[in-house]
């Protein structure tokens, strides 16, 4: 079947189109199963296995945090200083960079989560600490190990990323560990954040996992362990929220308000 046409209106003309596909491990096919990206962000309950690997007494809030795409919302900082604390390091040991505007220095920035696990990680196995987003590190071998080969690039926090076909995501969204399913669907507010695509479905969604990626990626496990992967061809990441209230059968998602900078509503997106 063709992609998913996800349609922004604008005073009853259409301004743009994105295409959406969408591969899920039960046979759904819409577009380019095979399509080639970047796993980015979504990567990131994969990448967090050797931290929860490492430790039998990990919170939950330890957990989702190091999976997330966060907002520097007060809950999601205080989760990343925790996952700090357990590595035994303060926010300077931290290889991501920072985002203008967010507070906590390093510890603001979206991805801050996922590099302090990956600090704990290489804490509980006795890997050096640095440079731990280089592709020859223990961690990192050990990251490909769990995700399988592919084109590594370099993601926009600086670790590696790793491209495969569409299919092959939505498959490896299906082998994600008990203890981080879990996690990801009690705290689902840790892992992106209010008004996040990821945050909301899992909330929409009893039972599901999400997590987005950049470029318009969105991957999903359901309750009966079928993994979901959507791409939107143009990586427009508005394209994202329509497509997955159709496919899924989300109402809310289904049409989003095209708002101005005054917050009226001029449009929409469907």
């Amino acid at each position: 079947m063709d992609p998913i046409s996800v349609t922004v209106e604008r005073g009853g003309t259409v301004e743009a189109v994105h295409q959406v596909h969408v591969v899920s491990t039960a046979g759904e096919r819409r577009g380019d199963a095979e399509l080639v990206c970047h796993l980015r962000s979504s990567m990131k309950p994969l990448q967090a296995i050797p931290f929860v690997d490492g430790y039998g007494d990990l919170d939950t809030d330890e957990i989702a945090i190091a999976c997330a795409s966060h907002e520097a919302e007060p809950a999601q900082l205080a989760a990343v200083h925790k996952v700090l604390a357990r590595a035994a390091v303060g926010p300077e040991e931290l290889e991501n960079g920072l985002q203008p505007g967010r507070p906590d220095g390093k510890v603001g920035h979206n991805c801050s989560g996922k590099h302090a696990g990956m600090l704990a990680a290489c804490r509980a196995n006795g890997w050096p600490l640095h440079p731990y987003r280089d592709p020859s590190h223990p961690l990192q071998q050990r990251i490909v190990e769990l995700v399988g080969p592919g084109a590594i690039g370099v993601d926009g926090c600086g670790v590696p990323t790793i491209a495969m076909s569409l299919a092959r995501m939505a498959e490896l969204f299906t082998t994600i560990p008990p203890r981080i399913v879990e996690a990801m669907r009690e705290r689902p507010e840790l892992i992106g954040g209010k008004g996040t695509d990821d945050t909301e479905l899992i909330q929409a969604l009893p039972g599901w996992i999400a997590k987005r990626g950049a470029e318009g990626l969105f991957c999903a496990l359901s309750p009966d362990g079928v993994g979901w992967a959507f791409k939107v061809a143009d990586g427009a990441t508005r394209g994202l929220r329509p497509a997955l209230g159709q496919i899924l059968d989300v109402e809310a998602f289904r049409t989003v308000p095209l708002r101005n900078s005054l917050g009226e509503v001029v449009g929409s997106i469907r």
